[in-house]
């Protein structure tokens, strides 16, 4: 269906300028006509025996006045008429001209629209001209494909490192599926060797798949469950399921769990919770600490989970952050998913908290989460 275009708004305000000039120009053509009448008409009256030669010719004087007025009205409606159309084609002009320097960056706006596809978002307006209200147009939609390409940047490599993810332990299965298969005498042992490797293959690829589900529920949408939560008991019951993996490597945890009221989804504050453990956990040294503290003021519930580990570059934290990205590794470590912290951000935003991260000076990583207290 097309959509009928009406007259461009430059032709529009030409148009309106030019008819608000004719306007007032027609109102002072009318008044000096008026008044000159009015002026000549009360010239006094001469004796009508008076001889007066006007233009030439000899008339009445009774009748000057009347012949002075008339004169005098046809030369205003003469020049007026020429000052008329001349007002009028200046006007025209003018605006049509102001106009378009006043729209150009409109113009420059539309053509770099027209221009932009999911290769090409980095066109910018780049407006110089004066700081004034289309100048601030401009710089918004700069500001606005600069997110937007941001947006699909981190799109692509999250999709390309999804597909990695996902590859990894499909190349497993088919590969052992494959070697098995093509040996004749595999006996028992074989084949059960076999299925515990595919076994593990499948859990990792729905670990993934689940954690890919959960970033994609959270990362931008708002929540559907609002309640409190006392963030110090979804450290406790996060805890039950990551303390089974800490225990064998001699992890010592210690918890200062005060009472930490908020308000949100207790499911994603739990998940929230037991990533930050798993995290701790399994990026850990053998024998490594564990923090975890909980706090709140009337405004603010904080959770701060803090371990032992590797040195991590303090300029290399704010990529921990990023899909498949494992304590400053690179995304094919051997645990985990990659999504823990992403996970945790997106649900920290969903709640319109913040997060931030900072390395330990001997060695590790310290999260710390703050969330709202009140609706």
């Amino acid at each position: 269906m097309t959509t009928r275009r009406g007259l461009r708004l430059r032709v529009r305000i030409t148009l309106l300028a030019t008819g608000l000039a004719a306007a007032v120009s027609v109102m002072l053509l009318w008044l000096g006509w008026l008044l000159a009448g009015d002026v000549v008409g009360s010239v006094p009256t001469l004796p009508g025996d008076t001889p007066v030669v006007v233009n030439g010719r000899q008339i009445d004087a009774s009748e000057l006045a009347k012949i002075m007025q008339d004169d005098v009205r046809d030369r205003i409606l003469l020049f007026g008429g020429i000052a008329f159309a001349a007002v009028v084609a200046a006007a025209a002009l003018l605006s049509w001209t102001l106009t378009g320097r006043i729209l150009r960056p409109l113009r420059e706006v539309t053509m770099t629209a027209r221009r932009l596809s999911a290769e090409s978002l980095s066109s910018r307006i780049a407006y110089d001209g004066p700081r004034d209200e289309l100048a601030e147009l401009a710089d918004t939609f700069d500001a606005m494909l600069a997110r937007l390409q941001a947006a699909f940047e981190s799109q692509r490599r999250f999709v390309a490192n999804a597909s990695h993810e996902l590859r990894t332990p499909l190349s497993v299965i088919r590969t052992e599926l494959d070697v098995t298969l093509a040996d004749p005498d595999a006996d028992v042992a074989e084949l059960r060797r076999m299925a515990g490797v595919v076994r593990a293959a499948t859990l990792r690829s729905g670990q993934l798949v689940d954690a890919l589900l959960l970033l994609a529920r959270t990362d931008g949408m708002g929540l559907g469950v609002r309640e409190p939560v006392d963030l110090a008991s979804t450290v406790a019951t996060a805890w039950h399921g990551v303390r089974a993996e800490a225990e064998p490597r001699g992890i010592t945890p210690t918890f200062h769990a005060a009472p930490a009221p908020a308000i949100g989804d207790p499911a994603l504050l739990e998940r929230v919770a037991g990533n930050l453990l798993e995290n701790a956990v399994r990026h850990n040294v053998d024998g490594g600490w564990i923090d975890v503290r909980t706090s709140a003021t009337p405004e603010w519930a904080t959770l701060r989970v803090s371990s032992s580990g590797p040195h991590i570059d303090a300029t290399r934290i704010g990529e921990l952050f990023e899909p498949f990205r494992r304590g400053g590794v690179d995304r094919t470590a051997q645990s985990g998913t990659g999504l823990g912290l992403s996970i945790v951000r997106a649900v920290v935003i969903a709640h319109h908290g913040q997060v931030s991260a900072y390395p330990v000076p001997e060695g590790g990583l310290s999260v710390e989460v703050h969330l709202p207290a009140k609706l």
